[in-house]
This record gives C-alpha cells, structure tokens and sequence, in this order.
C-alpha cells in the first residue's frame, strides 16, 4: 500500500534534454533486472534520453502478473513524473483515483479528516502504461525470462530493480553489505470489488488479539485491503493453519462490516512478514540497486513504488550530469541516501506504532485517532490543522485545551508541583564551574531560561561528591558553599521569573570521571590531576580510559549516603524538583545496564538485582527529599548495543522507580556503551518515552532532538508524552519558549512574558519582499 503520508521533498526532475556525452564514459548498453515499476520507468528515461541506448528488460514473470493491487503516488513523485515524461503523466491522470479524507474506525465509532489528498490507480494498470511506454521508445521488454549472470560483462550498465528479495543484491553481498531487519507483524494483500470512500484504517479488537485493516480506493470499482496483525496473534486466530481461500474468508468475515458484508479476493496473495532493507553501498562497479532492491520501506506509509519511481528519476539525472559512470552513480546514491534514510525513519516509526497498537487501545477516541495520524512524525498538529481545523481542534478540546490555547502551554501536574507549560529545559553540562560552585555563569544561563519562558528548567548533572564529577569543571552539592550558590540561582528564578520551577539532577559519574572538559576532548582522560574512578563493575568506558574500582558493600553504603546528603542540600538550596540521574553510563546507570554491570553479588545478574542499588539511592533520596515536591528518574530505555537493555527492560525499570515513589520518568538513550550504534533522527528517542507511557501509565518526559514547537504540540496531544524536554534549542535561543507562543499567536498563561520584556512579545516587522501583483492581463 503506497500512501503518501504528508508533503515531503521534491521528486528529482530528470533531465529530458539530450546532452553532449564521451561514449567512452556514457552508457549506451543497458541491462535492467526487474520489471516492476521502478526498473520499467528507468528503462523509458534512459531510452528517451538518449535513443542510442540499447536498454534491455528482464523480467521472470509474465507482463501481466502483478502483486498487491493499487499503488498511490504522491504529488512530488508525479510532478517529476510530468517533467520528465508528459505521455505516462498524462496516462497516469486518466486512470486516478482521487479522494481527500481519512476515516478510522475504533471501537464502533468513526472519525474522519480530511484534507489530505490522494491519487491511486491500479497496479497492473500502472505496468500497463509503463509496458506501452517502453515499447513505444524501443525498449526490448523479455518476460518469462531470467536475467543471464553474464549481465555486467556483457552491458555497459545493470540496473537491479528486482525487489525485496533481489537476487542480485544476495549475488554481490559483500560489495553491497546489505542488512536485513525483519518485523513483528504478519501482513496479507487483499481486494475488494467495491471502492472506499476514503482512506480507512480500522481496528479489530477479536478473541486473539489486535487487528487492522488499511484500506483505499484504486478503481471506480476496487479497492486495495491489507490485513495486519502481530505474529503471536497470527498465530493464536489459527491463520498458520489456513489454506490461502480460507484465510481471505475469515478476514473478510472479521472486518464484515467495514466491507459491507461483501467478500475479499486474493491474487495468490500470502502472509508475510515486513523487511526494512538497507544497505551500506547501492553500486558494485557497473552494478547499480534500485527500488526495494536498495531499500524498503513499510507500506503504512506508502513509498515502495514512490521511492523506486523517484530512484529512477535521479538514477537517469545523474547519468546525464556526471562524466563517467563512476561518477554517476556516486552521486545518485549520495541524493537519494539522504531522502530514503529518512523516509525508512518515518517507516520504521509508522510500523513499530502498527505493531505496538495495543498499547493506544484505550486512549480518547480522538486522541486515537491524532495518534494515529501523525504516528511517523510527517504529519504534525500544525500540518494536521491545516489540512483539517474543525478535527484538530476537536482533539484539542476533548485534551482539555482552552480556546485559543496550543497543547504545549496546557499546565501538567507532578505531586504538590504545577508546571504552567509541558516544555522543560533539558539538563546541560555547563562544565563551567569551580571546586564544584556554581557561578555568575550558571545565574545567566539558569537564569535567562527561566526568563524565557519554560515550565520546568533544569540543571545540569550536579555531583554529589568531589570523586562522581565527569571533569573538574561539573557542578555539585557536596557543600554547603555550593548549595549557598545554588540557593541564590533559585532565589532569581523563583523572584524573576515566577511561574517557571527549577530542577536538580543528581547523579554521580561513575566510570565516566576524571576526564578533560568536553571543548578539549570528551571522554579523554585528564593529562594530571586524575581521581580514582569507581562504578558497578570494573570495565573501563573506552580502551584508553581509567579503569574504574567495583564498589565494595561499604562504599556502597557511603554513595548512597552522599546521594541523600546532597538531596538535603538540594531541597534548602530551594528547588522545586529533583531527577536522579540513572542515564547515560554514570554510576547508577552502570549499575542498570548488564553491559556494565558484571557483579556477581546481590547488586548483579538479573534486572531485579542490578535495580537494587538505582532504588536503594532513590528511596534514601526520597525519604529526605520533601514530600510535597516531586522526583523525576532520567534512565537510558536502549543502551543501543547487543545484550544491553532493551526497550521492555526499560518498561520494567520504569514500573520499578515508581512503585517506589518517582512521579515521572524522563527517558533517554544510549551512551552507556561506547560501541553503541544509535539510530539518529527527528525525535528518535520519543518512542521509547511513549511505550513506557503507554505500558505503565507513569507520566514521562520525552527527550532527544525534539527541535520545534509542532513537534512538542504533536507528541503532547497525541498522548506519546507528558512533557518535552529540549537541549539544543534553548542554547540556540533561550527565550525558546516565549517565541513559539509569539508564533502561534498565544497570549495566555502558559508563557507569561517577564515585564521588562513585554515591549518584545511580538515577533519584529521586517522590510517588505512580496511584489505587487499584476492588476491586468491583457491577451496578444
């Protein structure tokens, strides 16, 4: 199912004029593996590009075989399409299918937005076009027949469009380092031989578990149905066990009503399992992947035939730009990697939300259904909103928002503590103080976040003794001189900025101390001065680094001590909020994580017992702290490596932390290890924040490269978090938070500006850049 899930980049516009070529260097005899779309359309460029070319297509199966039934496009991939190719763009516009809404069904209950704007069209029709376009500009089409072996020796060029489990890809292996991720659920293409009047997703709660439906119209009389469903529930509803008629029965029997009691067809249609291909190089000498060949992406958010399409598209720009072969190839994979990298980001968060959608069952059915439409992160609240106000602004009221008031600037609650907004100054390291005392530095940069508006600022990673520092410019509160300092920064903002809290992070470096400040080389030993270095297990971080001492039962005793004094000082220093840092590899996180710890004591070996010491320090903590005033536990939910924790250990860890009393969870990532591999992208770590959420019902914070105020709207109103925790952007602009009310134009409490400031509250004119419109137009 290709269903555009929101305006993303522009399609490559392919070059259509013939350029002046070195036939040394330009390919003029063409092998294309695959005839699905994406190597049929990339054999038409190339021949109508250049009609020198000798462009041959081998295709195993017949030219009227086809699998799955309608394919949808979005408006950049057809675009590129009528640049470059006006006879199939115009071919294609006959045969649309168009439609504007999306409808879930939930629990007997519909909801519909609509604004989005789909075009579709049969499968085989597509083949269809694309077989008489090739034919028309010469291209030698051979069907029923297998690609010969001899390919790159015999063409100047092989393009491999042979799909998900391509044989050329499997052939060169090595050279194209594929990796191959299989998923949870169990899918089936289906038909039905009426159409939909909208895009339909619905849910089926049955005896065995949770299914679903996706659904559109490709035909004035058909639709394409995908049934989809966790393996264990594949399992337990006995589909295993079932012939390919009767499993098409039994899901036309299970979604009856969304058929209208009318069957479902198959076209040896067979369950399967999802697989998000990658690979590390998408060229091997003449030998060039494209489409699925290259790269995968889920069908929930429709690019498989998009993506090959715009491969070609940039596939035969390439070729006509660059001088040599080489050099054309290496540039096509530079402009597409970036562009499917983040599509497969999108995917990857569309088909994990699919496969965890039991967890979202029992959210409001409006928020439901938001959640569902912007599960990948491409669709937003603003983006929503425009497309569809009067349904975003339902969700909004049935959240609780007032008129006029964005999710973000609704208050939150924790204990005895109201935060007047959901966004929360993430804790920074500063590295910028003195024997441990905060300074004149840490009263500016506390202090102007606080000023800019913010719910919650935080600190950074404040020690609890001199031997937890990360370097010796960290801060702590193993003084009393130093929570003298600290009393005086919140002093400022609890007079200053009223209506902003303040928050201590404790935490204790662990195996990562005694290192250089981060400017003159992170995680790097210092050249003198170095301390002893304590941690759960003796495993240094890096091969270079201190190796730590395992804590003995005494020091054990000793740390958790210094953990309560500090909280003591904490609470007279004024802070309305404490977090115990068990994150990121320091002390407690070390302890967590089974990478680090290798005890074979009580405090080692399962969760149960590597969690002992992380909730021996919290309920000394808490015991002292006082008990109007919250406490918040930042952990690591993936140590991103093999064998470490995992996102359900993570659930686990959370449900621990506040059987003992943690009023939220702020949940971050990695950095335990330092041969984690993350998986970058646009609020990569949300997920995790939202399956603790979900899976235990403790509030969260939601942390990592969340970098903009529809993103902190979207995961607040989709339920997928409590509160949004930014870095980066409140270095990058203190006053983050006054801004994205001045640009949504929101005047209320949740983001009062300081007095002094007022005057500024209105984002400053600028000189105008619009040109008169022409009044006339007067033909020739």
């Amino acid at each position: 199912m290709d269903v555009p899930e929101g305006a993303r980049g522009t399609a490559r516009q392919a070059t259509t004029r013939p350029q002046p070529h070195n036939d040394k260097n330009h390919p003029l005899r063409v092998a294309i593996i695959g005839g699905g779309p994406g190597g049929l359309y990339a054999a038409a460029l190339l021949k109508r590009l250049d009609p020198r070319r000798d462009i041959t297509v081998w295709e195993r199966n017949a030219p009227d075989d086809t699998f799955g039934f309608g394919v949808v496009l979005s408006d950049e991939t057809l675009g590129g399409i009528e640049h470059a190719d006006p006879k199939v763009y115009e071919a294609l516009q006959r045969d649309f299918v168009r439609w504007d809404d999306i409808d879930i069904v939930h629990r007997d209950t519909r909801h519909t937005s609509g604004g989005h704007g789909f075009a579709a069209l049969g499968r085989h029709r597509l083949l269809e076009i694309l077989h008489d376009r090739c034919r028309e500009l010469g291209v030698d089409l051979r069907f029923r027949t297998e690609a010969p072996k001899d390919l790159p020796r015999t063409h100047d060029l092989v393009i491999a469009a042979d799909g998900v489990h391509s044989a050329t890809r499997a052939t060169y292996a090595d050279a194209f380092r594929p990796r191959l991720t299989t998923h949870r659920c169990r899918y089936i293409w289906l038909a039905a031989g009426f159409p939909f009047d909208s895009f339909r997703f619905e849910i089926a709660e049955t005896e065995h578990g949770v299914m679903q439906l996706h659904g559109y119209p490709y035909a004035p009389d058909a639709s394409t149905v995908i049934i989809e469903m966790r393996e264990e529930v594949w399992h337990a509803a006995g589909f295993d066990e079932l012939d390919e008629a009767e499993s098409v029965e039994r899901c036309a029997k299970i979604f009856t009503e969304a058929l209208q009691g009318r069957p479902l067809t198959s076209n040896n249609s067979t369950w399967t399992t999802f697989r998000t291909v990658v690979n590390e190089h998408w060229s091997h000498g003449n030998v060039v992947l494209l489409g699925d060949a290259a790269h995968t992406a889920h069908f929930s958010i429709g690019s498989g035939t998009k993506l090959a399409v715009e491969d070609a598209l940039a596939l035969a720009a390439c070729l006509e730009e660059r001088d040599s072969l080489p050099q054309a190839l290496a540039a096509y994979e530079a402009e597409r990697r970036p562009v499917v990298a983040s599509t497969q980001r999108a995917a990857r968060a569309s088909l994990e939300w699919f496969e965890n959608l039991a967890l979202y069952l029992d959210q409001p059915p409006r928020q439901f259904a938001f959640n569902l439409l912007t599960r990948s992160r491409r669709v937003t609240h603003d983006n929503l909103r425009l497309r569809d106000a009067r349904f975003t602004e339902t969700v909004e009221r049935e959240f609780g928002c007032p008129p006029g008031t964005p999710p973000m600037f609704t208050p939150f609650r924790l204990r005895g503590l109201t935060l007047r907004n959901r966004v929360v100054v993430s804790p920074m390291d500063m590295y910028s103080a003195v024997d441990g005392v905060p300074g004149d530095f840490h009263l500016v940069h506390l202090g102007a976040r606080a000023l800019g508006g913010a719910g919650l600022v935080m600190t950074e990673m404040v020690c609890v003794s001199e031997e937890g520092r990360i370097t010796p410019g960290c801060a702590g509160l193993w003084t009393g001189r130093q929570a003298e300092a600290w009393k005086r920064i919140t002093d400022f903002v609890h007079v200053r900025a009223p209506g902003t809290a303040i928050g201590v992070q404790l935490g204790h470096s662990g195996r990562k101390g005694s290192t250089k400040l981060m400017w003159e080389g992170m995680d790097e030993p210092l050249q003198e001065g170095n301390w002893p270095l304590v941690a759960a297990s003796a495993l240094p971080y890096k091969p270079f680094s201190q190796t730590p001492r395992e804590l003995s039962r005494a020091q054990l005793t000793d740390v958790r001590e210094q953990f309560a004094a500090a909280a003591c000082r904490a609470a007279r220093a004024g802070f309305d909020l404490l977090e115990l840092h068990c994150a990121h590899g320091y002390l407690l996180s070390g302890f967590l994580s089974p990478l680090t710890n290798r005890r074979t004591d009580a405090y080692g070996g399962t969760l149960e017992k590597r969690l002992r010491f992380p909730l021996e320090v919290f309920d000394a903590v808490r015991n002292v702290w006082p008990g109007e005033r919250p406490m918040t536990v930042r952990i690591s939910a993936t140590d991103w490596a093999e064998g470490g924790t995992t996102a359900e250990d993570a659930v686990e860890i959370a449900r621990a932390f506040a059987a003992h009393g943690a009023d939220a969870i702020d949940v971050s990532t990695g950095q335990v290890v330092a041969d984690e591999r993350p998986e970058y992208g646009r609020s990569y770590q949300t997920p995790f924040a939202d399956r603790v959420r979900h899976a235990t019902g403790i509030p969260v914070i939601a942390v990592g490269a969340i970098s903009s105020w529809d993103d902190v709207n979207s995961l607040i109103l989709a339920g997928r978090t409590d509160l949004c925790a930014l870095a980066r952007p409140h270095l990058y602009d203190p006053h983050w938070t006054l801004h994205a009310a001045a640009e949504q134009g929101y005047t209320g409490p949740g983001a009062t500006w300081p007095a002094p400031y007022r005057a500024g509250s209105r984002r400053p004119r600028t000189g105008r850049t619009d040109a008169p419109k022409p009044r006339l137009t007067l033909g020739s």
